[in-house]
């Protein structure tokens, strides 16, 4: 992430020479990041922001409720205090910082449950459709035709292609990843609350799911993946007494659920970042004059909300690379000896 800020840093640095005091760092990492509060909007000058709950627990004093106000403005409240990288963390008799055990509601975890609420009313929202009408006789319109189109695309199209005759067992869970992802995606390019929580481009959350193909793929493997695995049909001497093969196939269960990770993980979070450094021209060149700054600020604009369009498609494209690549990896697993 720091490579990421470090390259918008760099294409924007003549507009530092103006005598701009904007710190790209926090400008950048205050939106991508994960914070205890989440700030709604500033009217005259006073930030607006929903505190959200902290709950922390310490080894010496037990559990602690509280509201994230307290602890706004680096205040200790309680013994915590926010420390570097702005994680909480507890003072000690010695005043050495000790990170608790900390399960708080903070700003993502909010947004993956409003994320989440609306996935899970979209999903019963169409299946009253289905319940108050016949499908073999009336097709689908308006939102439940639009979600019969995108399910059933993904599900012929993808599932059934790369997965073969027992896709129906993996459905529910790639078309509920696939739908996650993509719901995510698009509310967090939705600049004002509840949008704008960057879900998709945490890489815990990215890591979660990859961990659900890895078990998905390597729980439910038939014999034929594991004996390509662990004896692979290659010359011996790959295989024995060195297991040259089945070593490099073993890395290799871990390596592809690592690449899903990464690569919805980096797509997100670089698109974030693009969009926050061409909305940044705005307010880096406010001391340069009218002239210069409505100029820039309208190429900014324009700029910005060419790539807002763009960011419709790739979370769109990352949603479904993520879900064919997941049933790429499941397929690759069911399938039977050519023999």
């Amino acid at each position: 992430m720091k490579k990421l800020a470090g390259i918008l840093i760099a294409l924007l640095l003549p507009l530092f020479a103006w005598g701009q005091d904007l710190d790209m760092d926090e400008y950048l990492f205050g939106h991508v990041g994960d914070s205890y509060g989440w700030h709604i909007t500033t009217i005259k000058g006073e930030p607006v922001s929903i505190h959200l709950p902290v709950i922390v627990h310490s080894k010496t004093t037990g559990w602690h409720i509280f509201s994230s106000k307290h602890i706004e403005e680096g205040e200790e409240y309680e013994g915590f205090v926010l420390g570097e990288g702005g994680k909480l963390v507890e003072l000690q008799p010695s005043g050495d910082p000790v990170r608790p055990l900390d399960i708080s509601i903070t700003k993502n975890v909010l947004g993956l449950m409003v994320n989440s609420l609306i996935l899970v009313l979209i999903v019963l929202l169409t299946a009253r459709w289905y319940r108050r009408h016949d499908a073999l006789k009336q097709a689908p319109r308006g939102f439940a035709g639009l979600m019969e189109m995108l399910i059933m695309m993904i599900e012929n199209d993808v599932i059934k292609e790369c997965i073969g005759p027992d896709y129906r067992r993996y459905s529910p869970y790639l078309l509920t990843a696939f739908f996650f992802i993509f719901i995510n995606n698009l509310m967090g390019i939705v600049p004002f609350f509840p949008g704008g929580a960057n879900i998709t481009g945490n890489i815990a959350i990215t890591m979660t799911l990859a961990v659900c193909t890895f078990i998905a793929v390597n729980v439910f493997g038939n014999k034929h993946y594991w004996k390509d695995i662990l004896w692979p049909d290659v010359p011996t001497w790959l295989k024995v007494p060195l297991p040259l093969m089945p070593l490099i196939e073993i890395i290799g269960m871990f390596t592809k659920p690592f690449s899903l990770m990464v690569r919805l993980f980096a797509n997100i979070l670089a698109g974030h970042f693009m969009l926050l450094g061409v909305i940044a021209v705005i307010f880096l060149t406010a001391k340069m004059g009218v002239g210069l700054n409505a100029g820039l600020s309208v190429i900014s604009v324009l700029f910005g909300i060419f790539m807002d369009i763009l960011e419709l498609l790739v979370a769109f494209i990352q949603a479904y690379v993520f879900t064919m690549l997941s049933s790429v990896f499941i397929g690759l697993s069911r399938q039977h000896s050519n023999s």
